[in-house]
């Protein structure tokens, strides 16, 4: 079966969401990148924003759901599932979903970083001034 794939860096729009239904879990997720829009009016480079949305499924989207925060950035390697459906006046609807088959983890966001700064102060040792294993005359 061949399908379409893609490969998306970005960084996390907000947080993930996980959620269920029936015995399924899955989180959705929202990345954006910056794409270059050509020289603006004043010759400075322009870029437009671009949003892509996407959804992991079990353990996959558990993980993302557990360690991912708003503005980590994520690697992540999907498909594209086509969506055609008919609405409530009859007419036909087409739509497409972006479905995780794999991700790896980017740099980590602001979020991420205060969180790693305050885990560190607490847990680090508090070197004295001066104390450097070297006895001074």
């Amino acid at each position: 079966m061949n399908s379409f794939t893609l490969t998306a860096v970005g960084n996390l729009a907000r947080d993930p969401e996980l959620a269920a239904k029936n015995d399924t879990s899955y989180t959705r997720f929202c990345l954006v990148g910056n794409d270059y829009a050509g020289k603006g009016e004043e010759g400075a480079a322009r870029e437009i924003v671009t949003t892509l949305w996407f959804v992991a499924f079990g353990p996959l989207g558990e993980a993302i759901a557990r360690n991912a925060r708003k503005g980590d950035q994520l690697i992540v390697e999907a498909r594209v599932r086509a969506n055609n459906w008919t609405d409530k006046q009859g007419e036909k609807q087409y739509d497409h979903s972006f479905i995780v088959d794999g991700f790896r983890f980017g740099a980590p966001g602001p979020a991420k970083r205060e969180e790693f700064e305050a885990r560190r102060g607490e847990t680090a040792p508090r070197v004295a001034a001066g104390a450097r294993g070297v006895s001074e005359p």
